[in-house]
């Protein structure tokens, strides 16, 4: 197996430095639209919690169709378009800010169309990826676009605390909305290979067809399985924890935020060694490590409970960091080799769709948690992670000796 991961191409670097500018801008936005309706709006938890409900709902609702768009248009110009999108969404939000005539619905109006942008920018990356780098360089491809999420993901949240706090929450959203412009600068700058015009058929036809070969390929569906059981444990462990690490642990409100930093920590570090990680490993070993780290994450988690430490908590979500990145690239990757370029955009969208697990883990800590205790509520997500790891430690996945190689159109 060979050490030497070739430079990737400068018009890659494109994308991933517009990934960078275009995840930190949806963190600082995210970040920042709770605090103004908050300390700008006076709204109470119902109506923040309905807010978040706002945006986080594209996710589930413009998934697939982000999916078709982007394997029947250039993926460049739909990644150029949804960026540009949220771009004006979020100016129109500066706008309403300076002129004093926010509302909660306008606010919550333009941040589910910013998000929209979010989708259809997240469906498409995957799916042009392997148009821009060698089926070699895939690997070091999918770590350099998930290190600038996780950096983004660690580090847009404070900042946008920081930008509304110092300069106010018009020039956070107003940052924003100049790093999204950025973006869709550097992607207009990338150079897209042709491809085949897609047929014309009926729309419920192309989502079958993807949803068909992702559930029929002895690959990927296990692979959909274990993230969406390991987006359901994850959820119902986060569902509980703040309280538990208060009542529990003694943690205070600061403490309480460094442990949950060390779930960032643990992700930057994951993609910076990800790429010498599945050089050394063979590829499925390295599949199957983040659902065992995930397992042992929860699996400390749950020692807490009789040693009540906030030393193990820290490092429960650091393990939590890690492993889940090298699950990431690693699958990203995987599905990116098996599946015809003709079909990446649904089935990326489809994999995204197991992100519909975490309200469904969330909801499961509350009902536990309100029935018995947070206590019992890391117990059961101790389990469930155990059954993730357990449905790819038994798939043909974690067989892989190597990365596949990349397949074509399949013959007509």
């Amino acid at each position: 197996m060979s050490t030497h991961t070739p430079r990737l191409p400068a018009t890659f670097n494109r994308l991933a430095w517009s990934n960078l500018a275009a995840q930190s801008a949806e963190q600082i936005a995210l970040a920042a639209a709770p605090i103004v309706a908050v300390l700008l709006l006076g709204v109470g938890e119902g109506q923040t919690g309905l807010l978040q409900t706002a945006l986080t709902l594209p996710f589930i609702l413009f998934a697939i169709p982000a999916g078709l768009l982007a394997d029947r248009v250039s993926r460049r110009w739909a990644m150029a378009g949804a960026e540009a999108l949220r771009a004006v969404a979020l100016a129109a939000i500066l706008l309403l800010l300076w002129i004093g005539a926010m509302t909660l619905p306008l606010l919550a109006l333009l941040g589910f169309v910013a998000v929209c942008g979010t989708v259809a920018y997240s469906v498409a990356a995957p799916a042009l990826v392997p148009s821009l780098v060698t089926s070699q360089q895939l690997p070091a491809a999918n770590a350099r676009i998930e290190l600038a999420r996780t950096v983004a993901f660690a580090s847009g949240p404070a900042l946008g605390g920081v930008l509304v706090g110092w300069v106010g929450a018009a020039p956070a959203f107003g940052v924003a909305a100049a790093l999204s412009a950025i973006a869709v600068v550097l992607l207009a700058g990338i150079y897209e290979p042709a491809r085949q015009p897609a047929p014309q058929r009926h729309p419920l036809q192309d989502i079958r067809e993807g949803a068909a070969f992702v559930f029929h390929h002895p690959l990927l569906r296990p692979v959909f399985v274990t993230q969406f059981i390991f987006n359901t444990a994850s959820f119902l462990l986060l569902a509980v924890f703040v309280p538990y690490a208060v009542r529990h642990l003694g943690l205070s409100a600061t403490g309480v935020g460094g442990t949950l930093a060390m779930y960032g920590v643990g992700m930057v570090v994951g993609a910076l060694f990800a790429t010498r990680v599945m050089r050394r490993l063979a590829f499925g070993t390295v599949i199957g490590l983040g659902p065992v780290t995930g397992f042992v994450a929860a699996a400390v988690m749950a020692l807490t409970t009789w040693i009540p430490t906030p030393l193990l908590a820290g490092l429960s979500y650091f393990l939590l960091g890690v492993g889940p990145i090298l699950w990431v690239i690693s699958t990203t990757t995987l599905r990116q080799s098996v599946t015809p370029p003709s079909l990446l955009g649904r089935v990326s969208a489809i994999n995204i769709m197991s992100y519909g697990a975490r309200p469904l883990g969330s909801a499961l800590g509350a009902v536990v948690g309100g029935l018995y205790s947070a206590e019992v509520c890391l117990y059961l997500a101790a389990a469930i992670f155990a059954a993730q790891a357990m449905v790819i430690l038994m798939s043909p996945a974690v067989s892989l000796a190597r990365q596949p190689d990349m397949v074509g159109e399949p013959a007509c």
